[in-house]
């Protein structure tokens, strides 16, 4: 039975990588087809092609999870939580009716998807059909065996340090071994969870009795002692087009090269900078804060923008205190990146000489190093149109403006 149990089938074809199929037909040697139109699951290797449909001995909630419901959960097994749903939702809308995938909690998504990768056991795998009543059926087989090789291994274990009673070998047989956080997550492969955090921030940030703050940019922002000049801040643009994000604004504002923001999978949400600017602070570097949104601002967080980096679109304005871009950059000042010999956007264009508009070099990709030697030319620009403008503004070594 088990060489057409389709969960064991999955992880055999898993484990010794061949190939899983989606067709259109019973036919194992059909070629494949996207999954919102298969019919059947083939492993060419075994010769074989399973209903998609079939029911599992993968249960939750008390209902057996169907085949494809598994399959697209192995597929899309790196998927943060709101793109696995979101892929979940968008093939049930392409699916016919009464038709769909299983949307899988997430413990019960790792558990499937450890135990497919060779984990021992899932807590939502019922056991092939005979498994439990041959293994209560033969006290004096198996399971007796069992017992006496653990408490051979046991004896075995205290070689050279006299002999074990064999009682006291039998109860150590019967030990429940601990292990490491992975193996508690029912799997040898690390979890990153670092999204969670993010996605954890907004709710974190609504609670108003909270000892402590919701999260590290509002603790960040908020560090002014009496007599200390507070850091100044920096508002990038959080449009996925954007050249300059928070993955990459280190190499570039920092190090003076520019890479590409998709090259880092950083999530973080608030960088910290340091730069020299002796027109403001001749002793000591200045610390700048760099974030994508205003969403953790007090009002008095504003006298401290010092500059706002922008693709042109009008939207990324919207939650802040001056939502009309010629109002906010008479305040504060405007940072265009884009790539060098492209002319800027006309939005760019008409918000006049309030923004500075830049260009790099096309990303050639790693190893063409020495095609980078503009870059520093263009952060020492944007550095220098800052420490101007943050010399205007009443910045200076012990003080920051109260108003901008």
């Amino acid at each position: 039975m088990a060489d057409s149990d389709p969960l064991v089938l999955l992880r055999q074809a898993i484990a010794a990588k061949q190939p899983i199929v989606p067709t259109a037909s019973s036919d194992p040697s059909t070629s494949a087809v996207d999954l919102a139109q298969a019919t059947h699951l083939a492993f060419p290797e075994s010769s074989l092609a399973l209903p998609i449909s079939t029911a599992t001995r993968f249960v939750t909630g008390d209902q057996p999870v169907d085949l494809r419901s598994i399959y697209f959960a192995w597929l899309n097994r790196e998927r943060a939580i709101p793109d696995y749903n979101a892929a979940a939702t968008a093939l049930n809308d392409s699916l016919p009716e009464g038709a769909g995938v299983r949307n899988l909690g997430f413990v019960g998504r790792l558990d499937l998807i450890t135990w497919l990768e060779g984990a021992s056991d899932s807590e939502y795998i019922r056991p092939l059909a005979g498994d439990e009543g041959d293994a209560a059926a033969a006290p004096g087989g198996a399971a007796a065996a069992a017992k006496v090789g653990g408490a051979a291994a046991a004896a075995q274990a205290r070689a050279g340090k006299g002999t074990m009673d064999p009682r006291l070998a039998s109860i150590y047989s019967g030990e429940r071994k601990m292990g490491d956080r992975n193996t508690a997550l029912r799997g040898i492969k690390p979890t990153d969870f670092s999204h969670v955090r993010k996605l954890a921030v907004p709710f974190l940030t609504k609670k108003p009795h909270a000892s402590h703050s919701s999260s590290s940019q509002t603790m960040a922002l908020n560090q002014k002692a009496p007599g200390k000049r507070p850091d100044p801040i920096i508002l990038l643009s959080p449009s996925a087009s954007a050249l300059l994000r928070l993955s990459n604004a280190r190499s570039f504002l920092q190090e003076g090269r520019f890479v590409p923001p998709d090259t880092s999978s950083s999530t973080a949400s608030m960088l910290h900078l340091q730069r020299s600017m002796p027109g403001i602070d001749p002793t000591r570097p200045l610390r700048f804060i760099l974030v994508e949104g205003p969403e953790q601002f007090k009002p008095e967080y504003w006298n401290r923008v010092v500059a706002v980096f922008t693709t042109g679109q009008a939207w990324q304005f919207k939650n802040y205190k001056w939502s009309n871009p010629n109002e906010l950059f008479k305040h504060v000042l405007g940072v265009y990146v884009g790539w060098r010999g492209e002319q800027a956007p006309d939005n760019v264009r008409g918000w006049g000489h309030r923004v500075l508009s830049t260009g790099v070099d096309r990303w050639m990709g790693e190893g063409h190093d020495a095609s980078r030697f503009r870059d520093k030319e263009v952060v020492e620009q944007i550095w220098k149109a800052i420490e101007v403008n943050m010399n205007n503004k009443g910045w200076r070594r012990d003080a920051a403006p109260t108003s901008i």
